[in-house]
C-alpha cells in the first residue's frame, strides 16, 4: 500500500510565503523548487500536479510571485514556487529583490534541493534568462530537470523540432513535455519529483 503513494499526491497545504530564513526549511523534509520566468506556468504546473486549482495563486498578470509559497505535499515533501523572473515591467528595485531572494535560496542559504524543476515555455524554448539560470544551477552542481510547459500552444508540425531544438539548448537535462490544460506530462513529473 505504500508504494501507491510514491506516485500519487494525495495532500498539499499552503505552509508559508518565504522572504528569508525559514525555520521549516531546517529540518529534514525534501524540497522541489519550482524556478521560471513571469507566466511559464509555475503556479498551473503545481495546481496541476496537486488537483487543486487554487492551491497556487495563478495569474495572467506576470510577476504575482513575491515571494517564495512554501507547500507540503503528502506530510513529506516540500514544493516551493519561486518568483518568476524576467518580468521587464517590474521596477529595477523590485525585480533585484526578487532575484537576490531567488539567489538567495538557490546559492548562498545553503539548502539542498532534491530536484530543482526549471520551467520554459516550450513554444518560445529557452531565453537568455533562462539558460543564464540553468548555468548557475549546474555551476553549483543542482539536480536539474526541465520542464517544456505549454506544449498545448506548439503546432503539431513544429512539435518534434521545437522539442529538440530545446534538448540542443539545455543539453543533457531530462525534459519533460507539459500541458496543465492537456494534462501531458503530469504523471511523469510527479513521479520524478516523489521517486
Amino acid at each position: 500500500m505504500k508504494n501507491s503513494n510514491k506516485t500519487k499526491i494525495t495532500s498539499a497545504t499552503f505552509v508559508r510565503g518565504i522572504v528569508d530564513v525559514c525555520p521549516e526549511l531546517e529540518n529534514d523534509i525534501s524540497q522541489v523548487a519550482f524556478i521560471g520566468r513571469s507566466n511559464a506556468g509555475k503556479s498551473s504546473i503545481i495546481n496541476s500536479l496537486t488537483g487543486q486549482k487554487d492551491l497556487a495563486r495563478t495569474s495572467s498578470f506576470p510577476g504575482r510571485t513575491q515571494e517564495i509559497n512554501l507547500f507540503l505535499v503528502n506530510n513529506s515533501l516540500y514544493l516551493l514556487d519561486l518568483p518568476g523572473y524576467g518580468f521587464a515591467k517590474a521596477s529595477f528595485q523590485a525585480r533585484e529583490r526578487l532575484r537576490e531572494l531567488i539567489n538567495w535560496y538557490l546559492f548562498a542559504a545553503g539548502y539542498a534541493q532534491k530536484l530543482i524543476v526549471l520551467i520554459v515555455d516550450a513554444k518560445v524554448g529557452p531565453q537568455e534568462n533562462d539558460l543564464e539560470i540553468l548555468r548557475s544551477l549546474e555551476k553549483y552542481q543542482k539536480p536539474i530537470l526541465i520542464v517544456a510547459n505549454k506544449v498545448d500552444k506548439i503546432k503539431k508540425t513544429d512539435y518534434d523540432r521545437q522539442l529538440q531544438k530545446i534538448q540542443n539548448q539545455v543539453g543533457d537535462h531530462i525534459i519533460i513535455p507539459y500541458s496543465s490544460k492537456e494534462k501531458i506530462g503530469i504523471t511523469k513529473l510527479i513521479s520524478a519529483i516523489l521517486n
